[in-house]
C-alpha cells in the first residue's frame, strides 16, 4: 500500500469519511492473481519475479483500489501447515493443498511447535518480502501487514475439518492442546514478520472455520485464542477475515480487538453493522463468484450501486466483495465495480 492509501485506511477505520471519497479495497492472492496476470499458479509460487510482477501489474492497473494485505507473500493454504511438517501437493493451475498429519487425536501430544525461523515454507515466504522490499518501495508501496491463517483454520488443515469438528465435541481437551500449540506458533510467526519488516503496522488473520461453530464453541475454542493473538501486538490495524456462512463471531469482534472485518456475502452490510457495532470497519460484501466473477459488467455495476445504497450510515465501510477476490474476475468487471460505487 502507498503511504496515502495507508493513511486513508486508518482514517476510515477511525470513522472518518473524507469528502465524497468512497474507499474500495480487495483481498488479492493466488486464487486470482496468476490467472488474471496470464501465468500459471505454479509459476506464481515458484518464481519470485513473476509473483512481484503480478502484484505490480495489479496496483498499476487499479491505482484507485487498496489491495490487501498488499504484495501478499503466500503459498495458498500450505504456508502454515508446511511448518508443522505437512506433505504439500502442488498443481500447475489449481491451488495446492496440505495433507493432514494428525490421524488420531493422540498424535497431538507429539506435535512439535514449529521454529518460525527455519521450518517449512516460512523462510521462503519472509525472505521473498525481504528481497523484494526495495522494489516494492521503489514502486511507492510498503509492506503493512503480518499475515497468517487463524488457529482453527490451521487445526483443520492438520487434522481435517470433519475430524476437528468431531473432536470439539468428543475430546475438547485435546483440541485445546492443539490450539495452544498453534496459537504459540502464530504469535512467534507474526512477531518475526513484524520484527523483520519495520513498516508493518497491521495484523491480518484469516479463519473460515470460525464460521462453522456455535456460540458456546466459539467462546471456548476461538475467542480466547484470537483475542490472545491480537492483544499480543500493538499495531494500528487488526484485520480479520471469515467468509464462512455464520454470524457467530460478529458480536465479539470488539472484544478481540479487531477493527477491520471481511465477511461472507450472505450477510448484508446493515446486518453486520448491527451485530458488530459501530467501532469495527466492514470490508464487503458483493457476491464474489456469482456476481464479481461471473456477472456481466452491467450486472456488476448495478449490484455495486445496489450494495452502496443499501446502507444508511456509510462511515467505517470499505466497498469490496464478501471474501477474497475469486478466480476469473476480469479487468472489465473490476472497473464496473468501481463505476457502480462512484455512481451510486
Amino acid at each position: 500500500m502507498t503511504s496515502k492509501q495507508w493513511d486513508f485506511l486508518l482514517r476510515v477505520i477511525e470513522g472518518e469519511l473524507p469528502g465524497d471519497q468512497r474507499p474500495v479495497a480487495f483481498i488479492i492472492d493466488s486464487p486470482w492473481l496468476p490467472g488474471w496476470a496470464g501465468i500459471s499458479t505454479l509459476d506464481y509460487y515458484t518464481s519470485d519475479e513473476l509473483w512481484f510482477e503480478s502484484n505490480l501489474k495489479a496496483i498499476r492497473t487499479f491505482p484507485e483500489i487498496m489491495f490487501l494485505p498488499g504484495f501478499w507473500s503466500e503459498y495458498g493454504m500450505c504456508t502454515e501447515p508446511s511448518a508443522f511438517g505437512a506433505r504439500l501437493v502442488w498443481a500447475e493451475k489449481n491451488l495446492p493443498h496440505a495433507e493432514k498429519i494428525i490421524l488420531e487425536t493422540d498424535d497431538i501430544e507429539s506435535l512439535k511447535t514449529p521454529d518460525v525461523h527455519t521450518d517449512g515454507l516460512l523462510p521462503f515466504m519472509l525472505n521473498r518480502l525481504v528481497r523484494y522490499r526495495p522494489k516494492i518501495e521503489a514502486a511507492g508501496h510498503s509492506i503493512r501487514f503480518a499475515v497468517a491463517r487463524g488457529p482453527l483454520n490451521i487445526a483443520s488443515f492438520l487434522m481435517g475439518t470433519t475430524e476437528l469438528m468431531t473432536a470439539l465435541l468428543m475430546e475438547p481437551e485435546k483440541v485445546h492442546q492443539l490450539l495452544r500449540k498453534i496459537t504459540d506458533f502464530l504469535k512467534d510467526w507474526l512477531d518475526l514478520q513484524i520484527r523483520t519488516i519495520d513498516t508493518i503496522d497491521g495484523v491480518f488473520l484469516l479463519d473460515d472455520i470460525v464460521g462453522f461453530v456455535n456460540d458456546d464453541d466459539f467462546r471456548a475454542f476461538a475467542l480466547p485464542y484470537l483475542r490472545e493473538i491480537y492483544e499480543a501486538f500493538d499495531v494500528s490495524v487488526k484485520f480479520f477475515h471469515n467468509d464462512a456462512q455464520g454470524l457467530v463471531c460478529a458480536p465479539y469482534l470488539p472484544d478481540m480487538g479487531i477493527n477491520l472485518f471481511n465477511f461472507a456475502y450472505e450477510h448484508s452490510l446493515q446486518q453486520m453493522r448491527e451485530l458488530a457495532g459501530d467501532s469495527v470497519a466492514l470490508l464487503g460484501n458483493l457476491p464474489p463468484r456469482d456476481v464479481l466473477a461471473q456477472g456481466t459488467p452491467e450486472e456488476v455495476e448495478s449490484k455495486a450501486m445496489e450494495m452502496y445504497r443499501s446502507v444508511r450510515e456509510k462511515s467505517r465501510i470499505i466497498w469490496s466483495c464478501g471474501g477474497g477476490m475469486p478466480q476469473d474476475v476480469s479487468t472489465e468487471n473490476i472497473r464496473a465495480f468501481l463505476r457502480g460505487i462512484s455512481k451510486a
